[in-house]
């Protein structure tokens, strides 16, 4: 995957479409809480089994799919527009989280980093 070419594929999308204008920080976070929503939406009454079976089913697993790639395409964007540069970003906030959850402490425990 190469993040900085799907970014400018989506940049031309919006380009093409004149919606840079709508297009500001706090409009896509909106937007990106609103595709999150729509996915939650899609389990919320899945009992935990059901959750993790939901790709089995075709019709299920579209609209998952669907919903996952709306979510992604919006955060691209926000990084596009202000200009975080997504690999790093996560390499950074995976060195911070292994410091806060040393394997040895974290290990089979979902408690918060100051709990451990």
């Amino acid at each position: 995957m190469n993040i900085e070419s799907l970014q400018s594929e989506i940049r031309r999308f919006v380009e093409e479409r004149e919606w840079e204008k709508y297009h500001t920080p706090k409009n896509l976070i909106m937007a990106l809480a609103g595709e999150v929503g729509e996915l939650t939406e899609l389990f919320q009454w899945l009992t935990a089994e059901e959750s993790q079976n939901v790709m089995s089913d075709g019709k299920s697993a579209q609209k998952v799919r669907h919903e996952v790639a709306d979510v992604f395409v919006y955060l691209l964007r926000l990084a596009d527009k202000l200009n975080i540069n997504l690999e790093e970003a996560v390499r950074e906030k995976l060195l911070l989280n292994q410091q806060k959850y040393p394997a040895h402490l974290a290990k089979g425990t979902a408690k918060k980093y100051t709990e451990l």
